[in-house]
């Protein structure tokens, strides 16, 4: 541009500091600024947002809220954007109760405040402190005051309550915020069946799993690896085999790859049945498929073997596959995998009970 004569503004500049703050080069988005000011420009609220938002980025909020500071101080007031930016990232690190005085003070300067706001500081409430006593009385305030300003909670905002009180327990609770957000003409998305099956999934709720699996199918929305991965195991936990190896099926029919999770669980239910060599097929079968295992795949495997007085028998068959018992233990340093404590106990007194 500047070959060809033409100053670059406040606008473009803004643009170039937005890719530095997006390539995690907020260093370069300030000397961006000095350039701006070093040209007798005055950077806008969107210029300097934007390396709020950058900063933010970075995890470094303590240098976000200095810049707004000093924004105010030169004559900058914060508009909702600015504010919103930094709940945001005051909610990712934790400092909840300074989002929220944050958005009182949103409240006071009359900033025009939405659901997303509401939305993303109950989330983090949620996740610092769950199933308190004080953490539904926050909760239910933040809710009671975007009826008042007639914001509308929505999916996101349901299915933040709903994972909430699955994590806790509470599913009668879990199960009316389900049914209260179907009255309001909130379609769950796949997030909330998900956090509702997962959570009847921990009580062993078999017929519940079912059933809210089902419901979600029939209302269109469709299934990912996780809501199988939930399935899987969920009918593991009841050794109901045959459905495990339908829904296997299932997923590898719609196109869908199982990830680490769902072989892990796969793996762990046939070995809790006494399947171990079909357990040993699905172990082969990742690897056949790219898909690495994990530490914790090597101690369920291990663990499966040794519980299941297959020793022997397993050694044998890992021969014929190039592997054995404890090249298979041996293996995980050169695989790029560190024994732990739990894989160490598992092998040694499957060893032990071995004569």
């Amino acid at each position: 541009m500047r070959s060809l004569g033409i100053a670059p503004g406040v606008y473009s500049l803004t643009i170039m500091i937005n890719c530095f703050c997006h390539l995690n080069r907020v260093d370069f988005g300030f000397s961006v600024l000095a350039r701006i000011l070093k040209l007798g420009y005055q950077p806008n609220h969107i210029t300097l947002t934007t390396l709020v938002k950058g900063l933010c980025l970075q995890g470094n909020i303590s240098g976000a809220v200095r810049l707004v500071e000093v924004m105010e101080k030169n004559g900058y007031e914060p508009d909702a954007i600015t504010c919103a930016t930094i709940i945001n990232g005051l909610c990712k690190i934790g400092e909840t109760n300074m989002a929220i005085r944050l958005l009182r003070k949103m409240e006071e300067g009359n900033f025009e405040l939405d659901v997303v706001l509401y939305s993303t500081i109950i989330d983090s409430l949620c996740k610092e402190r769950p199933m308190q006593f004080r953490l539904w009385r926050e909760v239910a305030t933040l809710l009671n005051e975007m009826t008042q300003r007639k914001i509308m909670p929505n999916v996101q905002t349901f299915s933040i309550l709903v994972d909430t009180l699955c994590k806790g327990g509470k599913l009668m609770e879990a199960k009316e915020v389900f049914d209260v957000m179907i009255q309001r003409g909130i379609q769950p998305n796949i997030v909330t069946y998900n956090s509702l099956i997962d959570g009847y999934c921990l009580q062993n709720r078999i017929d519940e799993v079912v059933k809210a699996f089902s419901m979600m199918v029939e209302k269109g929305c469709s299934p990912c690896i996780f809501s199988y991965s939930i399935l899987i195991n969920a009918y593991c936990k009841n050794k109901r085999i045959d459905e495990v190896m339908c829904v296997f099926h299932e997923i590898f029919n719609k196109g869908i790859i199982p990830n680490v999770v769902s072989y892990n669980t796969l793996i762990s239910g046939f070995c809790r049945v006494g399947s171990p060599h079909i357990a040993l097929g699905l172990f082969h079968k990742m690897q056949a498929c790219g898909q690495l295992p994990n530490s914790q795949t090597y101690a369920i495997l291990l663990d499966g073997l040794c519980k299941n007085k297959q020793i022997a028998k397993a050694m044998e068959l890992f021969q014929q596959e190039a592997y054995n018992c404890r090249e298979l233990f041996y293996s995980l340093t050169s695989k790029g995998l560190q024994p732990n404590v739990l894989t160490y106990t598992i092998m040694i007194k499957g060893l032990c009970e071995e004569d």
